[in-house]
């Protein structure tokens, strides 16, 4: 490692040599994870960090900023070692069950809110595969007539998206349980969200390490050629749409034109499809 000018025991020391062991690992934006980190480590905001980086680091500190560097250079997600992530400027509560929310995710929200541009309506919300709960969550706060369910088949995340209603005050307009997809869900739904399992089986294991050895299989795997979860999605999704309600669903790679042949094969109609910032087709609109 080469010298890093400040003393060390350090803010600006800690940082020199997080980020340089951060970018020796590959890890991508090292010096931002570094503040993070120690920002975490400190209970400070990293504005903080950068006002005098020869503040010194209390030892307390500097044992859980290298606890949290140790566990990041072996590929631990940062929202993992951070216990959050941000969706739609919101915070959320992240655990290894669950998939953390990315902000390609984003482009369901914009295409629903496209689809149903009525914020006052009190429309009645599901979200299949709630994970964190981001999805619903943030649309509620869209919505502020709404209501919401969120269905997870793990229930350590329908209890972790519960606990996220309760943070951000939508306790009141949602529920979450847990229950596998087949499950007879009552009433029918204005507005269907879902960020289904899309990844083919023999892809996962060549995932990014953060992702293929710390989020769970069961949110990733879409079976042999990827379309398992939304095979099934069109098999109930028209028992489950309101009249004139739109599901929105989000798609991997490549995979609109297959995903919009099941839809119109159950008599579903594709009717949008949203770019996240990448250029990729993400978020499709069907009713």
């Amino acid at each position: 490692m080469s010298a890093c000018p400040d003393p060390a025991g350090t803010v600006g020391f800690f940082l020199c040599r997080a980020g340089q062991a951060l970018r020796a690992a590959a890890i991508e934006a090292p010096r931002q994870e570094a503040r993070l980190l120690l920002a975490h480590s400190l209970a400070c905001r990293q504005e903080d960090l950068l006002r005098d980086p020869r503040a010194p680091v209390p030892p307390e500190a500097a044992t859980r900023f290298a606890g949290l560097l140790r566990r990041r250079l072996g590929h631990a997600p940062i929202a993992h070692l951070l216990g959050e992530a941000e969706f739609w400027s919101l915070p959320f509560r992240v655990s290894p069950a669950t998939l953390i929310p990315r902000a390609d995710s984003e482009s369901l929200i914009e295409a629903a809110l496209e689809a149903r541009p009525d914020h006052a309506a009190p429309l009645r919300l599901l979200d299949l595969g709630t994970g964190t709960g981001c999805l619903l969550l943030a649309a509620l706060t869209e919505y502020p007539q709404a209501t919401g369910l969120g269905i997870d088949r793990i229930p350590e995340a329908a209890a972790l998206a519960q606990e996220n209603a309760r943070r951000l005050g939508l306790a009141g307009r949602a529920r979450f349980l847990a229950a596998d997809w087949a499950a007879p869900i009552a009433g029918r739904f204005d507005l269907i969200l879902s960020n289904p399992p899309y990844i083919e089986t023999g892809a996962i294991a060549g995932l990014m390490p953060d992702v293929a050895r710390h989020e769970p299989a069961s949110a990733l795997d879409g079976g042999a050629d990827g379309l398992a979860a939304y095979r099934h999605l069109a098999r109930i999704l028209p028992g489950l749409l309101a009249p004139g309600g739109r599901a929105v669903l989000e798609l991997g790679q490549g995979q609109r034109p297959a995903v919009e042949a099941l839809a119109r094969a159950a008599g579903l109609a594709p009717l949008a499809c949203r770019a996240d910032l990448g250029g990729v087709d993400r978020a499709l609109v069907i009713g």
